[in-house]
């Protein structure tokens, strides 16, 4: 059996108030997701979310902050067709998830979505469509709250604020 690696982000900002947001893409058909993508071949999966995540959100390395201490992996079967495969068969795929925090709102979504949303928590959580993600959004809010202040700091170093 094929085993693919893919590796992306929980996106998150806060606004004023301190109320965080997630990043959700919008893949059309109720489906809603995190950006994320394949590892190239003799690429490290840290490299790999950075670069899908500016491929389909349009969003610099410099305006990314990674959250050291969470990370996360989401596994599941594919079955021909699905999430960009055209060979029948299954194949087992693993997406490593990193924590990252932002301070831009505006995103530009690749041709691969149909739009993109920020989302509290629990709007986050409602459209989710499956368990994988809707797991890995609730370890990443708890982290957020349990690690993270609440309130809203200076930009981070190398970050423009908009």
């Amino acid at each position: 059996m094929r085993r693919i690696i893919s590796a992306g982000a929980v996106i998150f900002r806060r606004e004023h108030h301190g109320e965080v947001k997630f990043l959700l893409l919008y893949h059309g058909k109720n489906y809603w997701n995190f950006p994320k993508g394949r590892l190239e071949q003799g690429e490290r999966a840290m490299a790999a979310f950075f670069r899908e995540v500016e491929e389909e959100t349009g969003l610099k390395r410099h305006e990314l902050k990674v959250i050291s201490g969470f990370r996360m992996t989401d596994r599941y079967m594919l079955f021909g067709g699905r999430s960009g495969e055209n060979d029948k068969g299954r194949a087992f795929k693993i997406v490593i998830y990193y924590l990252v925090e932002t301070r831009t709102r505006e995103i530009t979504v690749s041709h691969e979505h149909d739009g993109f949303g920020w989302f509290d928590y629990h709007e986050a959580l409602r459209i989710s469509k499956y368990p994988g993600t809707k797991e890995i959004l609730k370890k990443a809010h708890e982290f957020i709250q349990k690690n993270l202040p609440r309130t809203t700091s200076a930009p981070h170093r190398g970050m423009r604020r908009r």
